[in-house]
């Protein structure tokens, strides 16, 4: 089973090279690695050719933004299997992709999804949140569920299927992209309850009431989008259920 790990990268010299050398520090064999570069100024470029000849395609160009560059991996990838790794991401060991692909064999799902651990930008010891996506039931979705996107390893037949990132969204394409898959699709699934992947923290839809409202009104378009109504509370459940993510700080964790 082929697996295509997509890198989508803008000026990020900082930390490119700890996301390349994960990806090409994994024991399963059948890795299919491919970096987009929004035609970054720093020396972001510089770090990548210095492994393009342990990389399957590398492109650095201009781009409509960060997922315009996925759906661009997404259609160079001839893998089976397909992972998003951003550039300030990592896996947190050697072990992840086999342990995924162990998943998709036993189960035979469509898409496999775990845990994801967010850590301190300056020192990722320093963890701050750990997002336990837990199992999927039906209809939960309604009740402000959702996957960690980065620990969301899907078959390339399901976005030939059924599509791609619609770039119309900024903040909430991901989210857009699982409701279609998970909620109106009924994609199979099968959590991996582990962490897959370690994230810098950064991410700024809940920084202020400011840009929560902005984000719950792209929220509510992925579902207008599907055709799909929410429940009245759904679109606040969502944030909410993130503030346990900072009160359990994962496995062995106080």
């Amino acid at each position: 089973m082929k697996v295509s790990i997509i890198t989508v990268v803008f000026n990020g010299a900082e930390t490119i090279r700890s996301t390349i050398e994960c990806i090409l520090n994994q024991t399963y064999p059948d890795i299919e690695y491919i970096v987009i570069d929004g035609q970054s100024t720093d020396d972001t470029v510089a770090i990548i050719r210095s492994y393009e000849h342990r990389l399957a395609r590398f492109v650095s160009e201009p781009d409509k933004g960060l997922y315009d560059a996925m759906n661009k991996g997404i259609g160079m990838a001839t893998g089976e299997v397909i992972g998003l790794l951003n550039a300030d991401d990592f896996y947190p060991d050697n072990e992840v992709i086999a342990h995924v692909v162990d998943r998709f064999r036993q189960t035979g799902s469509d898409a496999v999804y775990g845990d994801i651990l967010y850590v301190n930008r300056d020192n990722t010891q320093q963890v701050k949140r750990y997002w336990k996506s837990g199992l999927y039931r039906e209809g939960a979705f309604k009740w402000g569920w959702m996957p960690g996107h980065p620990a969301f390893f899907v078959r390339k037949r399901i976005y030939d299927q059924f599509g791609l990132f619609n770039i119309q969204l900024r903040s909430a394409a991901d989210y857009e992209l699982m409701l279609r898959f998970i909620h109106k699709h009924k994609i199979t699934l099968s959590y991996l309850p582990e962490v897959l992947v370690v994230m810098r923290d950064g991410g700024v839809s809940n920084r202020s009431l400011k840009n929560r409202l902005k984000a719950n009104r792209e929220d509510q378009l992925a579902w207008d989008l599907n055709g799909l109504k929410p429940y009245v509370f759904t679109l606040w459940l969502k944030p909410l259920r993130k503030i346990g993510q900072f009160i359990s700080r994962g496995p062995g964790k106080p």
